[in-house]
């Protein structure tokens, strides 16, 4: 009775709908899922206990779990740089007071409303097509003689992949306008006393300032990153010869084409260990890149 009439009662039955929500939606699926790593389960059939055999069979047998991880490692760290040098490139650009600027913040945010979905994900496998517009532009100007089949080319299907990536940088970029709006503009005035150019200026001044949202940003765009499925699914489902298999699409293909839902259980909790891995490695590397001015002073 004492918790009734506690201050804090009203926070606890506010908080309780999305607390049910993150143990019965999160973590009950999470818990639920290590156990079915170690079975064979079928989904239509019982869960049956086959020990670590699963994990077994992923890193002796399955050719496409180093393929996957291959072409996942070479998605994130390819289209996570690239967008974040977009998104930073124009956020200082529209950081300037200029007329306008809000009307242009907001064009080069919309590609990030609707870039994970269906629709543009069809849009892009159109665009990059035999007979898509890239190329209907391409041949015209004489860039190219003949159509490139730019998704059924092991060479360049990731990299269409990547482009659409690279083309959502609107979330990042106005992450970045907020880090920029509260870098002091004394330290901007002080180094143009003292005869500092404007290159060095950001190097100097802006780069070290924002570094947290830098390293908050790559973290978040890291994780996404190795989350990507709707995109590679849609455009191109894993081909050609699984050149765009990314790991999270290889896991949707073992649950629900296969049904070995205990194999991609496993798949999954490798992947959530990889992903601690590199988030511990990043968070472990950023005192050595990340500014924080409270440690400055």
């Amino acid at each position: 009775m004492k918790i009734l009439r506690s201050d804090h009662f009203a926070g606890y039955v506010f908080i309780a709908p999305w607390l049910f929500g993150f143990l019965a939606v999160t973590i009950a699926p999470i818990v639920i899922s290590l156990y079915f790593s170690f079975t064979k389960y079928d989904i239509l059939s019982a869960p049956q206990w086959v020990g670590l055999m699963n994990y077994e069979t992923m890193f002796k047998y399955d050719y496409l779990f180093p393929q996957s991880l291959k072409v996942t490692f070479t998605y994130a760290f390819t289209s996570v740089p690239l967008r974040l040098l977009f998104a930073l490139f124009l956020a200082v650009l529209l950081s300037q007071d200029r007329k306008g600027v809000g009307a242009y913040r907001t064009i080069f945010y919309v590609p990030s409303v609707f870039g994970g979905s269906v629709a543009v994900a069809v849009m892009w496998r159109q665009l990059f097509g035999i007979n898509g517009a890239l190329n209907s532009i391409l041949t015209s100007v004489g860039a190219i003689d003949r159509s490139v089949g730019w998704l059924t080319e092991p060479k360049t299907a990731i990299w269409t992949l990547v482009a659409l990536a690279v083309w959502q940088f609107g979330s990042p970029m106005l992450i970045f306008l907020a880090g920029l709006k509260q870098v002091p503009y004394s330290l901007y005035e002080s180094a143009m006393i003292d005869g500092a150019s404007s290159w060095q200026r950001f190097f100097r001044i802006t780069l070290p300032m924002i570094s947290p949202i830098i390293f908050f940003n790559f973290l978040v765009q890291i994780i996404n990153g190795f989350m990507m499925f709707t995109q590679a699914l849609i455009i191109t489902n894993g081909g050609p010869f699984n050149r765009t298999l990314l790991y999270v699409l290889y896991v949707y293909r073992k649950a629900f084409t296969d049904y070995s839902m205990g194999y991609a259980s496993a798949l999954a909790w490798v992947m959530l260990v990889i992903v601690g891995v590199l988030t511990a490695v990043i968070f472990k590397t950023s005192s050595y890149w990340v500014y924080y001015e409270s440690k400055g002073e």
